[in-house]
C-alpha cells in the first residue's frame, strides 16, 4: 500500500472515531455565541470580540479562516499540535483568549490535539453540528465565536470527554519553567 493510500485509511479511520455525539447534559451547557455561561451559567462575556469578515480574513491566515471562520477541518496528523508535549497553554488563534492547558491534553489516536475539560466553563461554548451526514457537538471559543472542533463522550477519566480540536484554530503559548 503506498503512503497516499496509508495516509487516507487512517484519516478515515480517524474521522469514523469522530462521529460519536456528546449526550445531553455532559461537559459545557450548549448554547449558541454571545449568550453566555457554561455549565448552566448565565453570565455574558462583557470581553466579546466581533469583528467585520474582512478583518478576520486580515488578521487570520487562509487555513485558520478557512477552519475558525467557515467550520473547516484540518487533515489528522498533518497539523501543529496533534504531537506537541511541551508544557503551556492552548490559546484560541482568533482572540488569544487561554482555552486548554496541556496538563488536559491527551493522545487519542485521532490526529488532532485532544483535551479532556477546557480551562473554564465560560470559555468555550458548545451547540449541535448536523454537518457532514452526522450530529456531533461543536466547540466554540466563547469569546470570538472561532470554530475550534468537536466534543465527543469517549475520552479519558475523570471527565470522560474529549476536545478534538484543529491546530490550525489554537495558539500555544509554552510555560515558564
Amino acid at each position: 500500500m503506498n503512503r497516499r493510500r496509508l495516509l487516507g485509511a487512517l484519516a478515515g479511520l480517524a474521522l469514523a472515531a469522530c462521529t460519536r455525539r456528546v449526550p445531553e447534559g455532559v461537559g459545557p451547557a450548549a448554547r449558541e455565541p454571545g449568550d453566555g455561561g457554561g455549565a448552566g451559567m448565565a453570565v455574558q462575556r462583557r470581553d466579546r470580540v466581533v469583528l467585520p469578515e474582512d478583518e478576520w480574513r486580515a488578521r487570520l491566515t487562509p487555513d485558520q479562516y478557512r477552519v475558525t471562520r467557515q467550520g473547516g477541518t484540518e487533515p489528522a496528523f498533518r497539523n501543529a499540535y496533534w504531537d506537541n508535549h511541551a508544557p503551556g497553554q492552548y490559546h484560541c488563534v482568533g482572540c488569544d483568549l487561554p482555552l486548554f492547558d496541556s496538563d488536559a491534553k491527551f493522545d487519542s489516536g485521532t490526529g488532532w490535539p485532544s483535551f479532556s475539560a477546557p480551562l473554564a466553563d465560560d470559555v468555550v461554548i458548545t451547540h449541535e453540528d448536523r454537518s457532514l451526514g452526522m450530529v456531533r457537538t461543536e466547540v466554540r471559543c466563547a469569546r470570538c465565536d472561532a470554530h475550534l472542533g468537536h466534543l465527543f463522550p469517549d475520552g479519558p477519566a475523570p471527565t470522560g470527554l474529549r476536545y478534538c480540536l484543529n491546530s490550525a484554530a489554537l495558539t500555544f503559548v509554552p510555560r515558564d519553567n
